[in-house]
């Protein structure tokens, strides 16, 4: 059991975002358990034929090495997210850890099993191997996460969306008991069920939250006295990752308003960009535009804004006529 003390500074900077450098490091406990991660099977099956090619498998290595299963983290290597940050911004970040906090990192990371090789190498020579483990997250990321990030993404800012309106609603107390059935809040600390048995004073500096697709049975931290405190928790409705994007043949809806404004609404149960809309149908940015200026002009579709990007969703209204096309 882990307790997290707050402040009234802290509850008041609680922030959630989504870490495109997690989901790349957490993506190697799926491929390496994928009985475990079932629900993952499709992007599990792709991505071990592209660890399979010879001059991925040999750049990655040690980022696999620092993920074996049952291994903790290291905090330098999963930074607390700010909204809207990009991958780039993330590598340079970690590349620009110095070698003292790679090393107590690693180090707090021994109580349950030893480093492995590339770890213990890092250990010893952290200023001369940090750039080959930030170009094993640049490879990884961009063979076996960039195909599929704008379909993770748009689940990962849906989730962002929703727990923010949470957080408003509700207070600090509510949205902890919600994000997680492992989380209670207790007074001015959260209490987090996990074997993990950290006593942590968050000091004013409040928690970054981010949503992770690879990260499903409890809430992970960064706690270390000098890291930035940071949570990854399971992102909702997971199991509709990996669903087919396209309308169903001969769907009903498609007749009313055309297979492109179908294709849309059958993909805007969770909030989504129209770059991400575009990327996922195959149509074009202004085509997706154009659409959704459609939809929202006849109250089928919402708009809102979070920091750069604007977010799409389904109304209800929307909502009825998919249960109606598909017999529901």
């Amino acid at each position: 059991m882990s307790e997290l003390r707050f402040s009234l500074a802290d509850v008041a900077g609680v922030r959630l975002a989504v870490s495109p450098v997690n989901e790349t490091v957490m993506s190697m406990w799926a491929l390496a358990s994928p009985v475990r991660y079932a629900v993952h099977l499709p992007w599990i099956d792709r991505a071990r034929v592209t660890l399979r090619r010879p001059e991925v498998a040999t750049r990655v290595r040690p980022l696999t090495e620092l993920t074996w299963r049952g291994c903790p983290l290291p905090d330098f290597l999963t930074p607390a997210a700010r909204p809207n940050v990009e991958m780039a911004e993330q590598l340079d970040q970690i590349a620009a850890t110095s070698p003292a906090v790679v090393i107590q990192d690693l180090l707090s990371t021994t109580a349950r099993r030893p480093l492995s090789p590339f770890g213990q190498a890092l250990l010893a020579d952290p200023r001369g191997l940090l750039p080959q483990l930030v170009d094993a997250l640049r490879v990884w990321y961009d063979e076996a996460i960039a195909p599929d990030w704008p379909r993770m993404r748009a689940l990962l800012d849906a989730d962002v969306a929703y727990r923010a309106a949470q957080l408003a609603e509700g207070g600090a107390g509510r949205f902890f008991e919600q994000l997680h059935p492992s989380l209670r809040w207790h007074g001015d600390r959260v209490i987090s069920d996990d074997p993990f048995g950290r006593d942590f004073d968050l000091r004013g500096r409040g928690l970054a939250l981010n949503p992770t697709v690879f990260t499903e049975r409890r809430v992970l931290w960064n706690l270390l006295e000098d890291s930035l405190p940071a949570g990854a928790y399971p992102v909702r409705a997971v199991g509709t990752l990996w669903e087919g994007t396209a309308p169903p043949p001969g769907d009903p809806l498609a007749r009313v308003v055309g297979p492109g404004r179908a294709a849309l609404l059958h993909l805007l149960d969770a909030a989504t960009t129209t770059t991400d809309l575009a990327r996922l149908t195959g149509m074009s940015a202004g085509g997706v535009s154009q659409h959704l200026g459609a939809l929202h002009a006849a109250g089928l579709v919402s708009r809102s804004r979070q920091g750069r990007h604007v977010l799409y969703r389904n109304t209800e209204a929307a909502a009825v006529l998919l249960r109606a096309s598909r017999g529901g």
